[in-house]
């Protein structure tokens, strides 16, 4: 059984670290390098790093803010934003990631995510789901959560675990920034049919939320941002409440 990780978040635009909630209405949450550093100081896991702009613009994702990153810190970090081919890829592993997350790139390509983990590994590869009811089903959205597809969350998840993904980052826009909790019962129906480990994330907003997913569902790791950005939960603090209820976290 995979330890229990928490997953500060990093949304970037222009430089800096924002924060929305539904996807939208953003705002400045600061530095991502102070940001970072901070947070493996307060033990953090593993961190996670979205040029949220990237795939809108056209832009490549930020590798010479990665490379900076890769310098400051001493655990795994996830890059993802306007990553579309393994050359894109392969930048950032020479910048210092230890995963990439694609997202639009894969749902426009599904070979994409076969192409990076053959040449990488599984492990290196990173599906970010954002996930939203259309007519009461789960849905892929893409683009920053900017346009709905038809494709059934389930089936996509799925499918790019058969195409070499090794993990897979479910955000339900629903929930996203609303801190009123994770989306159970769409975590526990994805992760309890895939055989690679899901990330919980949106919609923290106390404590009891990453024990709730943790215990509901077979996420392996719970990610959120603003909670942490303005120290609304420290990390420390999460982490001994997690010891007290037997969540086996990792220390």
């Amino acid at each position: 059984m995979l330890k229990k990780r928490i997953i500060p978040c990093l949304d970037i635009k222009d430089g800096q670290t924002v924060k929305g909630v539904n996807f939208v209405d953003i705002r400045n949450a600061g530095d991502p390098i102070e940001l970072a550093k901070r947070y493996v100081k307060e033990g953090a896991d593993e961190l996670v790093f979205l040029d949220i702009t990237a795939t809108v613009d056209g832009r490549k994702t930020f590798a010479k803010l990665v490379e900076e990153i890769a310098h400051e810190i001493n655990i795994p970090f996830t890059v993802g934003g306007g990553i579309s081919s393994v050359e894109d890829a392969a930048v950032l592993v020479k910048a210092g990631a230890d995963k990439v997350s694609i997202n639009s790139a894969a749902v426009k390509r599904p070979e994409l995510v076969y192409e990076i983990a053959h040449e990488f590994g599984s492990q290196f590869v990173v599906v970010a789901v954002d996930a939203d009811l259309v007519n009461g089903e789960w849905k892929v959205f893409v683009k920053g959560g900017r346009e709905a597809t038809d494709i059934d969350v389930f089936e996509w998840a799925k499918k790019v675990e058969e195409l070499g993904a090794g993990e897979i980052l479910l955000t339900s826009m629903q929930n996203d920034g609303t801190k009123a909790g994770f989306a159970i019962e769409l975590t526990e129906k994805l992760a309890a049919n895939l055989n690679i480990p899901v990330i919980a994330s949106g919609g923290a907003g106390s404590i009891e939320h990453f024990a709730e997913v943790f215990e509901k569902t077979k996420a392996t790791g719970a990610l959120a941002a603003s909670v942490f950005h303005f120290g609304e939960i420290p990390i420390p603090q999460l982490k001994e409440f997690l010891r007290h209820k037997t969540i086996d976290i990792r220390i």
